[in-house]
């Protein structure tokens, strides 16, 4: 990867396109820019509409579908930056991520499953995408989503 080459760039020699930002459900923001850091909410994936079962990580859902649904929510989260900042040659550094997975209580796998956005944030930023990072699991998460993951953002000024 050419250090001339733009993020933009990248996510089309990748072939991935980014989804359209929704509207969070709730009364926050979907992100916060306070100076040089851009915070980002928590975004959920699968999008389920279904309420009746709540799939959990390591019973109905594989580590791999999970790690996929990862690798969604980062397209996601690009797109939430490229929505604040114009264009993502502003991102300086992704700074920390914060990846929850709805998983049965002896699952072990939580790194792998948000790798899947981890990946996806170093092949589009390249070293600007390299972070700090926790992943833990939870009991639960809104709307029944498998994962969810925020991010915390450097931006040039």
């Amino acid at each position: 990867m050419s250090a001339t080459t733009t993020p933009e760039q990248r996510l089309q020699q990748l072939g991935l396109v980014l989804p359209t930002v929704s509207a969070p459900r709730g009364n926050f923001d979907s992100y916060v820019l306070d100076g040089n850091t851009l915070y980002l909410s928590g975004k959920g994936s699968p999008l389920r509409n279904d309420m009746a079962v709540v799939p959990k990580v390591g019973r109905e859902i594989s580590t791999e579908e999970a790690c996929a649904h990862a690798r969604e929510i980062g397209l996601h989260l690009i797109a939430t930056m490229q929505a604040a900042l114009g264009e993502l040659s502003r991102v300086s550094r992704v700074v920390k991520v914060l990846g929850m997975v709805n998983a049965v209580p002896d699952f072990m796998q939580h790194t792998e499953v948000i790798n899947g956005c981890s990946d996806l944030l170093v092949q589009v930023f390249g070293e600007a995408g390299r972070h700090a990072r926790s992943a833990v699991g939870v009991g639960s998460l809104p709307r029944g989503f498998a994962v969810e993951i925020e991010a915390v953002v450097s931006v040039k000024v």
